[in-house]
């Protein structure tokens, strides 16, 4: 800063007395407070205009107006270089903040500003993109819980990075604050001291004055609550100093010489940085010479006010041009305003009638999303309005989703019961698809049609599907149906015949005296009739009502029961099992024995049952139903113990059979 007293003249009764003369000095300079270039945001705030040059009253000749030293909380660092990360994706991001984190810290605070900015808008992106998946997956608003990705979370342990070396960065800055406070103070009780001192030499006091106020210069930042105070110490012993050594006119003059070749060199940096592409490292270089300025002492009076009038002109070029900087700025937010409004009032528009149609929906679905791409081409706004726009639009395109939403959850409800409905049309026309019950099967499967017919719309992409299969139910069964009539119609003739003649072999077949052999041939007759296919309609009664008949004679002529007759089947099935017969018998004979235990089982249970009934006509019906079941019962107890002892007789037969080809062998 610029010495508040300068050298005084020395008493010397040929130089006038500075007392006395009181000619003008160009005013001093006023200091502006540097404004930080405001970041990329949706809306940023409206740019600060720098206050102009403050003029200051006039003050005796030789003097200049005393002044206060700037107030900064930190040290300036050299201008950033200008980063555009707006074409950036979350994962670049990350991996610029990682690699700034590698340089000083204090040389990176706008571009990390800048980067956390952006990556903001592409974090409630993709947020939002979540949220409306989460939506259209049927979840409940309410209930959505954002969930922060690894990208997230790894910016946000950068981010904290960021934080802890600052204030580390901090810390050491108020330190070195403190350390610069206590080497003033030093200096200061080394000018009090000099003033003190009564044997030194106007020359060696004058150099070690000039070497404690280098010193001085070379010192930096102290804290700022100790500032103001520390500063007029300092320049109250300037003045002490001044007053005692009353150095004359021509060592002062040599001294403002010099200040006017620094001040000089300040101008000339000024007239550069007029050149200068960034407007915000041009008004940053500015305020970095204001401090300067302020440091350097007097120029000769004759000088002073066009040396001034050198360095203000290009501070007001460098600070006119941050002003039009700021008006443009101004305009372009106040210009993309008006298109998002215009954005809000068609999105209004647009919305105002609720669509009745599933097109209309997806029309007017379509339509947002034109609008919202319009949208993120527009830049930036003014940072007072920007939440309340941004929440106008998006609330519009939200209400608009959840709509949507609300209407096709109605439509896939009712479409998801018509594809179920279907669905089970589909099983039970296949199901009749494998039947042989012609006539009823035919009049299930056309009913199935009209019930097909009579149910809605399904979702289009199973709509296709659902109907392909039950397409193919039908095909199937009418396909199998033509083919079994067209094939039966062919044979029915040769089956009537065959028939025909097994009934009259049947009719003359002479049966002997073995029941087995008499058993065997009717099961043989039996077999073929079953294996001949269909007859004519006409003859199908009559034939097996005859055939029936003649069976019916011939047991009850040779005196066969049904047990016998099933006894001899199960004998002949014995006689024809291959392979480990004895586990077959052995597994038949545990399977004989839980029927019989089941059966005897029911028995008892309805024995039990029986007594607990009434006597009445009703209760007398239950009885008799019992009764039979019970007779049943018995019977098939007594059909399967004669299987048992069938099986007892053939193991037995085996093991005889095995023990006499052990002895032959032996």
């Amino acid at each position: 800063m610029e010495e508040t007293t300068n050298l005084q003249d020395l008493q010397n009764e040929n130089l006038p007395n500075p007392e006395t003369e009181t000619t003008a000095t160009p005013t001093a300079e006023a200091e502006v407070e540097p404004i930080a270039e405001p970041q990329a945001t949706e809306a940023p705030a409206a740019a600060e205009t720098p206050a102009p040059e403050a003029e200051t009253a006039e003050v005796p000749a030789g003097e200049e107006a005393p002044e206060t030293e700037p107030v900064a909380e930190e040290a300036q660092p050299e201008a950033e270089p200008e980063v555009d990360y707006s074409a950036n994706t979350r994962e670049e991001l990350v991996a610029a903040m990682r690699d700034l984190l590698e340089g000083e810290v204090q040389k990176i605070k706008n571009r990390v500003a800048a980067i956390r900015a952006r990556f903001s808008d592409l974090d409630r992106e993709v947020q939002e993109t979540a949220f409306q998946q989460f939506l259209a997956d049927g979840g409940n608003k309410d209930e959505y819980q954002p969930a922060r990705d690894a990208v997230s979370e790894e910016m946000q342990r950068l981010h904290d990075r960021y934080r802890a070396m600052r204030q580390k960065y901090m810390e050491e800055l108020e330190a070195a604050k403190q350390r610069n406070l206590q080497a003033k103070q030093q200096l200061i009780e080394e000018l009090r001291q000099l003033v003190d001192s009564d044997d030194e030499q106007v020359r060696a006091a004058l150099d070690k004055f000039n070497t404690i106020q280098d010193r001085w210069k070379a010192i930096g930042e102290v804290p700022r609550e100790q500032m103001n105070d520390l500063w007029q110490n300092y320049h109250f012993q300037i003045e002490q100093f001044f007053n005692k050594l009353k150095i004359n006119r021509e060592l002062r003059a040599l001294d403002q010489k010099r200040n006017l070749e620094e001040k000089i060199k300040l101008c000339e940096q000024a007239e550069e940085l007029i050149m200068e592409p960034s407007v915000t490292k041009a008004f940053k270089g500015l305020q970095d010479l204001r401090a300067r300025w302020k440091e350097i002492g007097p120029v000769p009076t004759e000088q002073n006010e066009e040396i001034w009038q050198r360095f203000c002109n290009a501070a007001n070029q460098i600070d006119e041009r941050r002003r039009e900087y700021y008006d443009q700025r101004k305009e372009e937010l106040d210009n993309n305003l008006l298109a998002k409004q215009a954005l809000v009032d068609k999105a209004t528009e647009l919305t105002e009638k609720q669509p009745a149609s599933t097109k209309e929906w997806n029309d007017t679905t379509a339509a947002l999303d034109d609008l919202l791409k319009v949208w993120k081409t527009i830049g930036p706004v003014p940072r007072e309005v920007n939440e309340e726009i941004w929440s106008k639009f998006k609330g519009i395109i939200d209400r608009h989703y959840s709509d949507k939403k609300q209407y096709f959850g109605s439509v896939r409800d009712e479409q998801e019961v018509n594809y179920q409905r279907k669905i089970d049309l589909c099983l039970k026309a296949e199901a009749i698809a494998k039947r042989e019950d012609w006539k009823k099967a035919t009049e299930e499967l056309l009913q199935l049609q009209q019930e097909w017919k009579a149910i809605g719309a399904t979702s289009r992409k199973v709509s296709e599907k659902v109907w392909q299969r039950f397409r193919g139910a039908c095909d199937e069964f009418f396909a199998k149906k033509g083919e079994f009539f067209k094939e039966r119609r062919s044979s029915e003739s040769e089956n009537l015949a065959q028939k025909e003649a097994i009934l009259a072999e049947l009719k003359a077949h002479q049966f002997g005296d073995n029941r087995e052999e008499n058993l065997a041939a009717i099961k043989e007759f039996q077999r073929r009739w079953a294996e001949v296919g269909f007859v004519p309609m006409a003859d199908k009664e009559r034939l097996h009502k005859e055939f029936r008949g003649e069976i019916d004679r011939i047991f009850e002529q040779l005196k066969i029961s049904a047990r016998e007759a099933e006894e001899t089947a199960y004998r002949e099935r014995l006689r024809n099992v291959g392979g480990d017969a004895r586990r077959f018998v052995q597994n038949e004979k545990q399977e004989l024995h839980d029927k019989i235990e089941k059966l005897r089982n029911d028995l008892n249970l309805w024995e039990n049952n029986l007594g607990f009934f009434a006597s009445s006509k009703q209760a007398d019906l239950l009885k008799q139903e019992f009764e039979k079941k019970m007779q049943g019962a018995r019977q098939q107890i007594a059909l399967l113990q004669a299987k048992l002892r069938i099986l007892n007789e053939t193991e037995k037969a085996e093991k005889e059979k095995a023990e006499s080809q052990q002895g032959t062998e032996a």
